[in-house]
Protein backbone atom coordinates (compact mmCIF):
# COMPACT_ATOMS: atom_id res chain seq x y z
CA UNK A 1 0.00 0.00 0.00
CA UNK A 2 1.27 3.44 -0.93
CA UNK A 3 1.23 5.76 1.29
CA UNK A 4 2.88 8.96 0.36
CA UNK A 5 5.88 10.24 1.40
CA UNK A 6 6.78 13.18 4.26
CA UNK A 7 9.27 15.11 4.24
CA UNK A 8 10.32 19.21 5.73
CA UNK A 9 10.48 21.55 3.97
CA UNK A 10 13.04 24.68 3.83
CA UNK A 11 11.05 26.66 6.72
CA UNK A 12 10.55 23.50 8.92
CA UNK A 13 6.59 22.39 7.88
CA UNK A 14 6.10 18.81 6.65
CA UNK A 15 4.98 18.18 3.10
CA UNK A 16 3.09 15.01 2.31
CA UNK A 17 3.63 13.49 -0.84
CA UNK A 18 0.92 11.52 -2.79
CA UNK A 19 1.35 10.38 -6.32
CA UNK A 20 -0.87 7.91 -8.17
CA UNK A 21 -1.72 6.99 -11.54
CA UNK A 22 -4.77 7.25 -13.52
CA UNK A 23 -5.24 5.69 -16.93
CA UNK A 24 -7.26 9.02 -18.02
CA UNK A 25 -6.71 12.50 -19.42
CA UNK A 26 -5.41 14.96 -17.03
CA UNK A 27 -8.85 16.75 -18.14
CA UNK A 28 -10.78 14.16 -17.39
CA UNK A 29 -9.03 13.94 -13.66
CA UNK A 30 -9.31 17.67 -13.62
CA UNK A 31 -12.97 17.66 -13.76
CA UNK A 32 -12.90 15.48 -10.76
CA UNK A 33 -10.79 17.58 -8.81
CA UNK A 34 -12.88 20.80 -9.38
CA UNK A 35 -16.48 19.82 -10.28
CA UNK A 36 -18.41 20.79 -7.01
CA UNK A 37 -20.76 17.50 -7.71
CA UNK A 38 -17.92 14.92 -7.38
CA UNK A 39 -16.09 16.91 -4.82
CA UNK A 40 -18.94 16.41 -1.96
CA UNK A 41 -18.48 12.75 -2.53
CA UNK A 42 -14.72 12.58 -1.53
CA UNK A 43 -13.39 16.26 -0.52
CA UNK A 44 -13.38 16.56 3.23
CA UNK A 45 -15.36 19.85 3.10
CA UNK A 46 -17.85 21.70 1.73
CA UNK A 47 -16.01 23.79 -0.95
CA UNK A 48 -16.33 24.99 -4.69
CA UNK A 49 -13.15 26.34 -5.96
CA UNK A 50 -13.34 29.47 -8.40
CA UNK A 51 -10.27 28.56 -10.84
CA UNK A 52 -8.56 32.09 -10.85
CA UNK A 53 -5.70 33.01 -8.76
CA UNK A 54 -6.60 35.02 -5.78
CA UNK A 55 -10.34 33.89 -5.47
CA UNK A 56 -11.05 33.79 -1.72
CA UNK A 57 -12.57 30.13 -0.83
CA UNK A 58 -14.28 28.73 1.84
CA UNK A 59 -14.40 25.44 3.60
CA UNK A 60 -17.40 24.42 5.40
CA UNK A 61 -18.08 21.50 7.78
CA UNK A 62 -20.20 18.66 6.50
CA UNK A 63 -22.62 16.47 8.60
CA UNK A 64 -19.47 13.60 9.07
CA UNK A 65 -16.87 16.20 10.41
CA UNK A 66 -19.58 17.58 13.32
CA UNK A 67 -20.65 13.88 13.81
CA UNK A 68 -16.88 12.68 14.12
CA UNK A 69 -14.45 15.36 15.11
CA UNK A 70 -16.76 17.47 17.09
CA UNK A 71 -16.81 20.51 14.87
CA UNK A 72 -19.48 23.02 15.11
CA UNK A 73 -22.29 23.27 12.70
CA UNK A 74 -21.62 26.07 10.46
CA UNK A 75 -17.96 26.41 11.07
CA UNK A 76 -15.93 27.35 8.07
CA UNK A 77 -12.46 28.21 7.84
CA UNK A 78 -10.92 29.80 4.57
CA UNK A 79 -8.43 29.99 2.01
CA UNK A 80 -7.29 31.45 -1.60
CA UNK A 81 -7.05 30.18 -5.23
CA UNK A 82 -2.60 30.45 -5.41
CA UNK A 83 -2.28 29.00 -8.71
CA UNK A 84 -4.47 27.56 -11.47
CA UNK A 85 -3.10 26.30 -14.66
CA UNK A 86 -6.51 24.26 -16.23
CA UNK A 87 -5.65 20.43 -16.58
CA UNK A 88 -2.14 21.01 -14.63
CA UNK A 89 -1.56 22.57 -11.64
CA UNK A 90 -3.77 23.95 -9.06
CA UNK A 91 -2.74 25.30 -5.70
CA UNK A 92 -4.68 26.74 -2.56
CA UNK A 93 -4.51 27.37 0.73
CA UNK A 94 -6.76 26.41 3.19
CA UNK A 95 -6.36 27.84 6.09
CA UNK A 96 -2.48 27.78 6.91
CA UNK A 97 -2.22 24.20 5.05
CA UNK A 98 -0.95 24.40 1.23
CA UNK A 99 -2.54 22.10 -1.16
CA UNK A 100 -0.59 21.95 -4.55
CA UNK A 101 -2.53 19.59 -7.43
CA UNK A 102 -0.39 17.95 -10.55
CA UNK A 103 -1.38 16.48 -13.55
CA UNK A 104 1.17 15.01 -15.56
CA UNK A 105 0.57 13.18 -19.01
CA UNK A 106 2.04 9.69 -18.81
CA UNK A 107 2.77 9.61 -22.80
CA UNK A 108 0.15 7.00 -22.70
CA UNK A 109 -3.33 8.93 -23.00
CA UNK A 110 -3.16 8.74 -18.66
CA UNK A 111 -1.82 10.72 -16.20
CA UNK A 112 -0.03 10.97 -13.11
CA UNK A 113 -1.84 13.33 -10.16
CA UNK A 114 0.89 14.25 -7.41
CA UNK A 115 -0.65 15.71 -4.40
CA UNK A 116 1.63 17.54 -1.86
CA UNK A 117 -0.12 18.68 1.52
CA UNK A 118 2.02 20.98 3.48
CA UNK A 119 1.13 21.00 7.11
CA UNK A 120 2.54 22.48 10.33
CA UNK A 121 3.48 19.05 11.97
CA UNK A 122 3.92 15.73 11.21
CA UNK A 123 0.76 14.19 13.00
CA UNK A 124 -1.38 16.96 10.97
CA UNK A 125 0.32 15.36 7.88
CA UNK A 126 -0.34 11.32 9.32
CA UNK A 127 -3.87 12.45 9.88
CA UNK A 128 -4.92 14.02 6.52
CA UNK A 129 -2.17 11.29 4.43
CA UNK A 130 -5.53 8.52 5.18
CA UNK A 131 -7.74 10.63 4.28
CA UNK A 132 -6.56 11.83 1.05
CA UNK A 133 -6.03 7.87 0.37
CA UNK A 134 -9.57 6.82 0.83
CA UNK A 135 -10.70 10.01 -1.50
CA UNK A 136 -8.33 8.96 -4.28
CA UNK A 137 -9.74 5.75 -4.10
CA UNK A 138 -13.57 7.72 -4.59
CA UNK A 139 -11.92 9.58 -7.75
CA UNK A 140 -10.80 6.54 -9.09
CA UNK A 141 -14.13 4.89 -8.73
CA UNK A 142 -15.61 8.57 -10.41
CA UNK A 143 -13.39 7.79 -12.60
CA UNK A 144 -14.36 4.46 -13.91
CA UNK A 145 -17.75 5.44 -13.58
CA UNK A 146 -17.84 2.24 -10.97
CA UNK A 147 -20.23 3.24 -8.11
CA UNK A 148 -19.13 4.23 -4.60
CA UNK A 149 -20.89 2.73 -2.16
CA UNK A 150 -19.06 3.02 1.11
CA UNK A 151 -17.77 5.82 2.81
CA UNK A 152 -14.69 7.34 2.61
CA UNK A 153 -14.60 8.58 6.21
CA UNK A 154 -14.81 4.88 6.78
CA UNK A 155 -12.43 4.03 4.73
CA UNK A 156 -9.99 6.63 6.29
CA UNK A 157 -10.88 5.21 9.87
CA UNK A 158 -9.57 2.27 8.64
CA UNK A 159 -6.21 3.35 6.74
CA UNK A 160 -5.92 5.57 10.09
CA UNK A 161 -3.94 2.77 12.18
CA UNK A 162 -1.70 1.71 8.97
CA UNK A 163 -0.81 5.00 8.54
CA UNK A 164 0.35 5.57 11.85
CA UNK A 165 2.00 2.32 11.93
CA UNK A 166 4.23 2.65 8.97
CA UNK A 167 5.10 6.08 10.22
CA UNK A 168 6.71 4.31 12.68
Amino acid sequence: MDIGSISRTYDGRVALRFERAFPHSPERVWSVLTDPECLRQWFPAKVEIALQPGAELEFRTTEEQIRRFGLPEGHTTTGTVLTVQPGRVLEYLWDSDVLHWELTPDGSGGCWLTLTHTTDDEEDALAHGAGWHAGFEVVEAQLEGRPIDWSPWERAAELAAHYQHEAG
